[in-house]
């Protein structure tokens, strides 16, 4: 997900690798954070496959400054990782805001559509955080009072993202019936 930020953020408009690393943290780091040991191994990656490109800028009060710049090859690369994105982009919650944060990037409404449909019918399988056997526990069925937080405020949450999803889905054009 770091990758698919960084090309994100760099499809938005050219950093610096401190302003990137803040929007990033912005964006994950309260869950993930971003440590320079982290990004710029990434960056260097990035950079290598021919997805960035860097250049020197002066600086204003201090040294030079390495601005990153989206190449055309990254623009490519940004919007195949949104219109195939991973199982577990669709389904871990964080990755999923990740790509959420981007979407828009992909230019075709029906391939907007199909990734929100993918996260629609993850939402809609019975599922808990605990169990009996193979059966999922709702939370009314739960005697642990922070189990049964836990699943009370996922249920909210379910329920809210499920009705943005069908009301997007909807502007989109595409019905979640689809």
């Amino acid at each position: 997900m770091l990758e698919l930020a960084i090309l994100g953020f760099l499809y938005d408009s050219p950093l610096h690798g401190y302003e990137l690393r803040k929007r990033i943290t912005a964006l994950t780091g309260h869950v993930r954070p971003v440590a320079e040991s982290t990004l710029y191994p990434a960056i260097k990656r990035l950079e290598k496959a021919g997805l960035l490109a860097r250049e020197t800028q002066p600086g204003v009060v201090a040294a030079p400054r390495h601005v990153l710049n989206l190449t055309a090859d990254g623009r490519q690369e940004l919007r195949r990782r949104l219109a195939e994105p991973a199982t577990g982009d669709i389904t871990d919650e964080n990755r999923w805001f990740t790509l959420l944060a981007f979407l828009r990037h992909l230019d075709d409404a029906a391939a907007q559509a199909a990734v929100l449909r993918r996260r629609l019918a993850f939402l809609e399988e019975p599922a808990s955080f605990f169990y009996d056997g193979e059966r999922p526990l709702r939370a009314e069925e739960l005697d642990d009072p922070f189990r049964r937080g836990i699943l009370t405020i996922a249920r909210a949450t379910s329920r809210a993202e499920l009705e943005w999803l069908h009301s997007t889905l909807a502007s989109l054009g595409e019905g979640a019936g689809r």
